[in-house]
């Protein structure tokens, strides 16, 4: 009897052994099949899962607007006070609704180029008014022709035109026009041939934005739709900075830091951004890049909206301003396991330079450059509903499922094997006596 006792507890112990053994080795072995599996359906090549949701995607992308209304334009020109702007918006279309065209394996680097559509539609019923609000904002075509032409004599000629055409530092005009193009009532009348269509996304429907080259994740899942260069040069980076959850799927949160931002002498890696002197205070103000290289020398910069994390240079001369580390920073929830962004918000606002010219009246009072931010641009995507169920079940889900086997057996193996072993000795020790 005490044989046969003492072999059952022993057969426990032996079994709940092999259960923990079993739930150690499930671990790393279920984690490296399952990781297998998906990394062959999320690769982006042809024939995989991934693939066809990345070429044409099912989530909507919507590019919000909010315009700066100038609230005082001749007290700015007569007596060069301090501009006041007041946000409206957001006026919002959705975009990057077209599949990606071009599309281009390139075995050596594991990565895919191709280039994505243009087209927008806007979306009434998500924003506050319609295409045709009218705004008070700087007049694009005289703030960038006095900054290109700065000879006395062309700015003489120039001043004429300006006067002729009625225009002035200021214009109105509707938000189909401001985003998209009008004919600028001031450059028709240069008596050469010259592009007279003016617009801050103009060109924009049927064109095409690229070339993006990203990894196709071959080599390292972990790297799969990440941006390596676009237009052939590299991509702007994200720092890690919180583990949330997304509709019940784990993800990373990924900012652009305010280093992206600094200045040279802060961020080297920046020095290209800074093309002058004066206006960037010896390369030392920090928050806005200059991108006239990229806009045929109109002086054209970039920055965080409300010119956060930016030096106090650049918002001192604008009131109305507030910015706000939640609203207007730009943000990427990437799942780690696939390396898909789920959710993501890509916030910009657009700014012009204006400068003082004595040759054009319309600028000659002014006393200080201004840089004028235009508008602030919000382009965001969440994954739905339904992707975020599918998602759950053929990624999380299986992986859940498979940690949740391999902690019971490990569990529960761990615990027969203690109880059966006190057990066992405890036999032993009242035999013993």
């Amino acid at each position: 009897m005490g044989c046969d006792r003492n072999c059952g507890l022993i057969t426990g112990a032996v079994i709940g052994a092999v259960l923990a053994v079993f739930g150690g080795i499930l671990m790393p072995v279920g984690d490296m099949l399952i990781e297998k599996t998906i990394k062959k359906e999320v690769v982006l090549e042809e024939g995989t899962i991934a693939f066809k949701n990345w070429v044409k995607t099912g989530t909507d992308v919507y590019r919000q607007f909010w315009i700066y209304d100038v609230q005082n334009p001749q007290e700015v020109m007569v007596n060069s006070s301090n501009i006041k702007v007041k946000q409206r918006g957001p006026y919002t279309y959705r975009v990057r609704y077209l599949a990606k065209d071009n599309i281009t394996q390139d075995p050596e680097d594991h990565t895919v180029s191709f280039v994505q559509p243009n087209g927008a539609i806007f979306e009434p019923s998500l924003s506050v008014g319609t295409e045709n609000d009218t705004f008070t904002v700087l007049n694009l075509a005289v703030a960038a022709a006095a900054h290109i032409y700065q000879n006395a004599f062309v700015q003489s000629v120039l001043n004429s035109l300006i006067k002729k055409s009625k225009s002035s530092m200021f214009q109105t005009r509707t938000l189909k026009e401001l985003l998209w193009g009008y004919k600028d009532p001031f450059l028709t009348l240069v008596p050469y041939n010259i592009p007279t269509t003016v617009g801050l996304f103009y060109p924009y429907n049927n064109t095409a934005d690229g070339v993006y080259k990203v990894f196709n994740g071959k080599d390292n899942i972990s790297n799969v739709a990440i941006i390596d260069t676009y237009k052939g040069k590299k991509s702007i980076y994200a720092i890690f900075e919180s583990d949330i959850n997304l509709k019940g799927i784990p993800v990373y949160r990924f900012v652009l830091p305010s280093k992206a931002f600094a200045s040279p002498v802060q961020n080297p890696d920046n020095h290209c951004f800074c093309t002058e002197k004066v206006i960037s205070k010896n390369c030392t103000s920090y928050g806005v890049l200059d991108i006239s290289k990229c806009k045929e020398g109109r002086p054209v910069y970039i920055s965080l909206p409300h010119f956060l994390h930016a030096s106090p240079d650049a918002s001192e001369p604008i009131e109305g301003l507030n910015p706000n580390e939640e609203e207007h920073r730009t943000y990427l929830d990437v799942e780690p396991i696939t390396g898909f962004t789920l959710r993501f918000a890509k916030r910009l606002q657009v700014n012009m330079l204006v400068k003082p010219a004595r040759k054009i009246e319309a600028l000659k009072s002014l006393k200080r450059n201004y840089l004028v931010p235009i508008l602030w641009l919000n382009e965001t995507g969440t994954i739905g509903d339904e992707k975020a169920e599918m998602f759950r079940k053929q990624v999380t889900g299986k992986i859940n499922l498979l940690g949740l086997v391999e902690m019971i057996l490990l569990s529960v193996g761990v615990v027969m094997f203690v109880a059966f072993m006190i057990s066992y000795c405890a036999c032993r020790s009242k035999k013993v006596k």
